[in-house]
Formats: C-alpha cells, sequence, structure tokens
C-alpha cells in the first residue's frame, strides 16, 4: 500500500493539530499536490502551498521570509519540508513563524510526521491483511460449490502464504459478548493456535473460527484457549471442533461438523466447554431429522415419563445407560449414584413406560427419544 494513500486530510488534521499542540506552533500538512490537507488554521484548508511545489520537486527543506512569502500564493513565514516515506515524498510540513526560530524544529517535526504516517500505513497494512483473512474463512464458512470454485478459495489462501493442500481441522469458537476489541481477542487466539500454516478469523461478531493444519492435543488446545478467555478478558467461550478436511469442500464440512457440536453440545451437556463433533455423532443423525419429526418420535416413546416431574432424572439415566454400553457399574460411576439406585431407576422407567430398558433395541430407542427431547 502506498503511503501516499494513507496521507488522507482526516489523518493529516489530526497530526498538524496534536503536534501543533506541543510545539506551539502553527503547523501545515499538504499532499503530493501542494494542496493544504491539514492546519491549525482551518480556513487554510483546501488552498494551495506554492512553496510545497519546490519541497516535492527536490525533497529538500526550505525557509521563507516575510517578503518571499509575500511573493508566494498561500506561504506564510516560516520552514516547509517534504514528508518522504521509503523513497516516496507523499506531501510537507510546514511551520508558520520567523525562520530561524522554526528551524530548529524542523527536522524533530519532519520526522515525527513521518513516524506517524509510517505507522498509519503499517496498521492500514494490518487491518487490510486481517480482513483477507476474515473474507477467506467466511469463504470456508460459507462455501457453495454452485457459486464459489474450488480453485478460487484455494488461491486466497494461497496469497495469504497458506498451502491449501493440507489437511485442517476447523475450530468454532462462540464469545458472549464483552467490552473486549476483536483485535484483541485474535491476538489471544493466535497465541493458541500459533502454527505457520494455522489461520484464525472472525465469521461474525463474538463468533470465530480456527482452521488447524495440525491435530495433536486439539481438545486440550482449546480448552486452554477458553481458559485464557476467561482468565484475560473476563469472558465465557464454547468451542466446537470439527474432524479433519483436505481442500476447501473437506475444511467446509470440517467447519460444519465443528458448528453443530457448539450448536448440540451444551443441550446435551450445559457445564463443558469444548465439544467435539466425534463423540456427537449421533446426536448430529438425530438433529439432522426435521423437529415435527423428533417431537412426534420422543412423545410416543417417551409418553407416561416425559410429563413426570423428575423426568430430567429419568433422561439422564436412560442417557448413559446407552452411552456405557448397558453396563451397570459404568453407567452407576458415571452418574455417581449406588447400583441400587441405579436398579430403581430403571425398573421405574419400565413400568413407567412399559418398555424394557434391558433389551438393547428397546435402550437405544428410548436412547435416540431422549437425544430428540434434548434437542
Amino acid at each position: 500500500m502506498a503511503a501516499g494513500d494513507v496521507l488522507t486530510p482526516e489523518l493529516a488534521q489530526e497530526i498538524a493539530c496534536d503536534i501543533g499542540r506541543i510545539t506551539g506552533f502553527n503547523v501545515l500538512i499538504t499532499d503530493r499536490d501542494a494542496v493544504v490537507i491539514g492546519c491549525g488554521d482551518t480556513e487554510r484548508l483546501g488552498t494551495v502551498h506554492e512553496a510545497s511545489y519546490e519541497v516535492l520537486r527536490t525533497r529538500r527543506p526550505a525557509t521563507h521570509t516575510a517578503d518571499q512569502a509575500r511573493r508566494l500564493r498561500g506561504v506564510l513565514s516560516g520552514i516547509s519540508l517534504p514528508i518522504t516515506v521509503g523513497t516516496e515524498a507523499v506531501g510537507t510540513v510546514c511551520l508558520t513563524g520567523d525562520p530561524d526560530e522554526v528551524r530548529r524544529f524542523g527536522l524533530v517535526v519532519q520526522r515525527q510526521t513521518e513516524i506517524l504516517l509510517e505507522e498509519a500505513v503499517l496498521l492500514r497494512s494490518r487491518l487490510l491483511h486481517e480482513r483477507a483473512v476474515d473474507d477467506c474463512v467466511r469463504d470456508i464458512a460459507l462455501y457453495d460449490p454452485e457459486v464459489v470454485d474450488a480453485e478460487t478459495v484455494e488461491g486466497r489462501l494461497a496469497e495469504l502464504g497458506l498451502d491449501p493442500r493440507l489437511p485442517r481441522t476447523a475450530v468454532v469458537l462462540q464469545v458472549r459478548a464483552g467490552g473486549v476489541s476483536r483485535m484483541s481477542l485474535m491476538r489471544t487466539v493466535r497465541e493458541v493456535f500459533a502454527g505457520g500454516q494455522d489461520v484464525a478469523g472472525e465469521l461474525a461478531a463474538g463468533r470465530y473460527a480456527v482452521l488447524r493444519a495440525a491435530t495433536d492435543g486439539l481438545a486440550d488446545r482449546c480448552a486452554a484457549l477458553v481458559e485464557r478467555i476467561r482468565e484475560r478478558h473476563g469472558l465465557d467461550a464454547r468451542a466446537g471442533i470439527g474432524e479433519p478436511g483436505r481442500g476447501v469442500a473437506g475444511m467446509h464440512d470440517s467447519y460444519r461438523d465443528a458448528a453443530m457440536a457448539l450448536r448440540t453440545g451444551p443441550r446435551l451437556e450445559p457445564g463443558r466447554r469444548v465439544f467435539a463433533v466425534t463423540e456427537l455423532r449421533v446426536p448430529q443423525l438425530v438433529a439432522a431429522a426435521l423437529r415435527p419429526e423428533r417431537a412426534r418420535y420422543a412423545a410416543v416413546l417417551l409418553s407416561g415419563i416425559r410429563e413426570r416431574v423428575d423426568w430430567p432424572v429419568l433422561r439422564e439415566t436412560l442417557v448413559a445407560w446407552a452411552e456405557c454400553g448397558f453396563h451397570l457399574v459404568r453407567t452407576a460411576e458415571r452418574l455417581r449414584v449406588h447400583r441400587n439406585t441405579l436398579l430403581h431407576r430403571l425398573a421405574k422407567i419400565e413400568e413407567l413406560s412399559g418398555r424394557g430398558v434391558r433389551e438393547p433395541g428397546t435402550a437405544m430407542a428410548l436412547y435416540l427419544a431422549c437425544l430428540a427431547d434434548l434437542l
């Protein structure tokens, strides 16, 4: 990005006022066409500073006495210096006053102006890069082969220095709104996902996606990120993890799985903060059914027990019973109850529902009905 494109009238006015306030001199800034775009005296904005033509041509400072200034359009006594960024003269900075007095401050003001402009160039470049990364991540999240060619998205990844051939695993992060800047939060995300081929971007306010090029310890890494966000920013966060996918279509599928895990997991286990799709394939299948069909299925199989006050406890028991392989000891340990308590609950469910929970097929049907009820 050219520095001249960054030297906007808004930035020039801000620099002129700030430096003028510090030095006590009236500061004037022109663009590369010698037009005043920043000045403590706002009436001079938009006028031509004729002395700046020669300064821009030679890239050398020039002083003007009161007599000399009267012969030049839009010029007062003082000093004019080129603003140079790299090899490009993008404008001038001028101090009004006695030439002998302002000359002592000229080089300091010139260098300070150039430093502020260089920082603005770097910031603008960084923001444009961030925007390109966000756009690329959104392209993958919203990928539709009927609308965008995979080669186009792969080209954008390559422009960001990323190898589109590497398999990546999507992580979707949801952060509850708070007074934290996007840049600060993304810095935290990239501290945890710091691989050279990892890419992280913002999808929407409070929603972020990471495409991780390695899969080792991914759940632990996500847990560490959620904890760091809580400690550093005071915000509650949850993460969903997909499975590795290769190519744009594969990464898109990984993103969809991660988003599903983040959407479904908290309904099943509200106390958890990290959810992997590999642990949620059965709920994913249940959730794929239309809501009216899920509701009808749950109503038929759970009739007689879903209306009870202790239904949440009975539902938790049925889910644990199925997910522990219909094993009494493992189920009791998961529920943290005595084996006899578990037996009592199972007998109660059989009595109320009229269905034998010791039969694997029946128990699985009841398990799916419980998931449908939760989702």
